[in-house]
């Protein structure tokens, strides 16, 4: 059987965990990716892979001829501004490969603040923060991108990711504090991220705009108190986001919103592993202690 090549554009804990549930699914495929310091040949999950070099204007030739063979492409590297930093420098090149799908990796910033209301992929893109403005430039150019070139582009709009890596649960243990405004969030465990891309990558749908969150919105009190119950901590800092000097913080909690994944699990026909916060934490939770 023909190995299936995937192209990463940015290879951090969302790529990795998508190699970690194609391995898994027993998938037969190989993989290379871009960093953004030089580029190496690696071994990842006893996969060898070759990382290629891409930082601003700078990229190594090298991985033109991978991207010419890529069957799929997943793009996690964040707006540069309000470009995109794959398609300004590789628009040309996409445009005369062969690739079968392209995943996006957006964000749920686009939505901006709906007062705490449910939003679906239909919903207003009111996005006004940093994040939410660029996220929206960089949507706008792949969609048009799609436009011009009929490929199928693929959009995901991440909500929240949290996994064992980082998560509230060493926040908490580490500051014992959380933001004292209540503003609703949705999120996505990473694990069942990975599922989603896997599932929109091989799914015979096309050209889809999907959010990826997970069953149940929540404020980010209701998710802290859960995190110190669980850990047993009785003295948890209520601290307003006046007082903190982080200016991502303080962009992140300009929104307050209900993320609807209905959409997603109609057409992925997806269950999730960690269907709420709940379940996501209390598995990290007592396999770290």
């Amino acid at each position: 059987m023909k190995k299936i090549n995937f192209f990463f554009f940015g290879f951090g804990q969302t790529a990795k965990y998508l190699v970690r549930e194609l391995a898994k699914s027993k998938v037969n495929f190989n993989f290379c990716a871009t960093n953004t310091k030089k580029t190496k040949s690696s071994i990842f999950e006893k996969k060898k892979f070759n990382s290629y070099k891409f930082k601003d204007n700078i990229f190594d030739k090298k991985l033109l001829k991978r991207l010419q063979i890529a069957d799929y492409i997943l793009v996690s590297i964040p707006p540069k501004g309000k470009k995109d930093p794959v398609l300004k420098k590789f628009k040309r090149s996409l445009k005369n490969s062969y690739f079968k799908k392209l995943i996006y990796l957006s964000a749920t910033s686009v939505y901006g603040d709906h007062n705490g209301r449910w939003v679906s992929e239909n919903s207003r893109l009111k996005g006004k923060t940093l994040f939410g403005t660029r996220r929206i430039a960089a949507e706008k150019a792949w969609l048009n991108f799609r436009k011009q070139s009929s490929f199928d582009i693929n959009i995901l709009r991440v909500s929240g990711i949290y996994s064992k890596e980082s998560n509230v649960l060493k926040k908490i243990l580490n500051k014992n504090i959380y933001v004292k405004e209540k503003k609703f969030f949705s999120r996505i465990r990473i694990e069942d991220l990975a599922i989603i891309i896997k599932k929109v990558f091989f799914s015979s749908k096309s050209s889809m705009t999907l959010n990826a969150s997970d069953d149940q919105p929540s404020t980010n009190i209701e998710v802290a108190k859960f995190a110190a119950k669980l850990l047993k901590l009785k003295s948890l800092h209520a601290v307003p986001i006046s007082k903190f000097k982080n200016k991502m913080i303080k962009e992140f909690y300009k929104d307050s919103k209900k993320v609807s994944n209905d959409n997603m699990k109609k057409k992925l026909k997806i269950k999730l592993k960690y269907p709420t916060y709940k379940h996501g934490l209390r598995n990290i939770f007592y396999n770290f202690r």
